[in-house]
């Protein structure tokens, strides 16, 4: 027997991958965020269709490179079944028309594989807090649909509607140094200019960049993973350092 979904304030996900591995990493991400539990995985697209019809989530965390169906066409499968679940794609397709693809689809987001769990978590937060406001909305005129659609476009400022755990007061720090930068900062350099550690510079610098005030660059060094840097969309494109190279 199932449980209603959504019961107790949780929201509920099922996981599609066809790769079982990464499927089990998945669930693991979304199981650090309150507060999603997962109720399932599916590994194709039709033991999706048919889980969502058993299980009921109310979100779905979608790959598209299943090896049955293409992922975008199990969505109209759900809508036609009557299942009102929102769909978050997380997938290496890369192509233009895909990602035109998931959007004419209703997509609430869209995440590139490889990531890290953090880019997910930001994301998953930010679905739960529009998904807060998108239910709890009373309709009676213009201003408040103007609201749900403001709302659901995400949010249109770094401290505006900021994810569970995170402040204003952060936010602004963060940005000022950001915008004081003669360039780019990495999460390193923010945090010793704002005194916060550099994991919370970081969480706050990749939320600014989720929010598409943030541009992120990569600067390859000798050895390791290249070091991600972070620059406001509206700093002139001349301020930029040498060595980098665009994400």
């Amino acid at each position: 027997m199932t449980s209603e979904p959504g019961t107790s304030g949780t929201i509920d996900v099922l996981v599609v991958d066809d790769d079982f591995m990464v499927a089990k990493v998945h669930r693991a991400y979304v199981e650090r965020v309150e507060p999603f539990r997962v109720v399932g995985v599916a590994g194709t697209g039709e033991q999706a269709v048919t889980a969502v019809d058993e299980l009921r989530p109310d979100l779905v965390l979608l790959d598209l490179h299943l090896p049955d169906i293409f992922g975008l066409d199990v969505i109209p499968r759900l809508r036609t079944a009557g299942h009102d679940c929102d769909v978050m794609v997380v997938s290496a397709a890369r192509e233009a028309e895909t990602v035109r693809g998931a959007v004419r689809h209703g997509v609430v987001d869209y995440l590139l594989k490889p990531f890290e769990s953090e880019d997910l978590r930001v994301r998953l937060e930010r679905y739960a807090d529009r998904r807060g406001r998108l239910l709890g909305t009373v309709v009676r005129s213009q201003a408040d649909v103007d609201r749900v659609l403001a709302g659901a476009a995400g949010p249109a400022s770094g401290s505006a509607a900021l994810p569970k755990g995170m402040s204003v007061e952060t936010a602004e720090l963060v940005e000022r140094a950001l915008r004081a930068a003669d360039g780019t900062l990495s999460a390193t350099e923010c945090a010793a200019l704002t005194g916060v550690s550099r994991v919370s510079a970081r969480r706050y610098l990749e939320h600014f960049h989720t929010v598409g005030r943030v541009e992120v660059s990569l600067r390859y060094g000798v050895a390791g993973r290249p070091e991600r840097r972070y620059r406001f969309r509206d700093l002139p494109t001349g301020l930029r350092r040498g060595g980098e190279v665009r994400a």
